[in-house]
């Protein structure tokens, strides 16, 4: 398994801080587990969120647990279909990033940057990164041979012993690769 690393598609999906899920769940509001996720301590909650563009809405599903800043995932197919804009953008960075308004069963909110399209990226702990010779914040390539092989470019490396190895990429890239079921990619630098 030299240079291989797991693909998972990461769907739509929203980040809520807690005082958004107080405004649009009710105050005191815990969000359910319906799942967890491959990394530790995420996961996919019961709860879901309305988001709305200028041109349509989303219904998406909330991943857990709280965050210090709400932020809206999507695919750039999902950003013009409900007329958003979505920068791509490592998780976190949203200075500058699209608006939209979010709601849920007890309010709404408007929130004036947030919205991002992902870029991909591989989390890696610090002993995988080793084992496949990349370091924090690199860029790499990586190769799927998948029955519409595609080679990924600028997909950031970010590493953090606080993480599961895998790489993650977004549903129009997995649609472009026709990546399904348990999928591995290669690192071609």
């Amino acid at each position: 398994m030299e240079n291989k690393i797991l693909v998972e598609t990461s769907a739509r999906h929203i980040h809520l801080s807690e005082e958004h899920i107080n405004v649009l769940f009710g105050e005191g509001h815990k969000l359910t587990v319906k799942k967890e996720l491959s990394q530790p301590g995420q996961f996919a909650c019961e709860e879901k969120v309305t988001v709305k563009g200028t041109k349509g809405e989303l219904k998406m599903s909330v991943l857990g647990p709280a965050r210090k800043a709400s932020q809206v995932e999507v695919s750039l197919t999902d950003a013009r279909s409900i007329g958003v804009t979505a920068p791509i953008r490592e998780s976190g960075d949203i200075a500058g990033s699209g608006a939209c308004t979010l709601v849920g069963p007890c309010g709404s909110i408007d929130i004036a940057e947030g919205v991002i399209a992902a870029q991909r990226h591989i989390h890696l702990t610090p002993e995988a990164a080793k084992d496949l010779g990349v370091e924090d914040k690199e860029i790499v390539c990586v190769k799927l041979s998948t029955p519409r092989a595609l080679v990924f470019g600028d997909v950031v490396v970010r590493v953090s012993d606080k993480f599961a190895p895998a790489m993650h990429i977004d549903t129009d890239e997995a649609n472009a690769a026709a990546a399904s079921g348990v999928v591995y990619g290669e690192i071609v630098k």
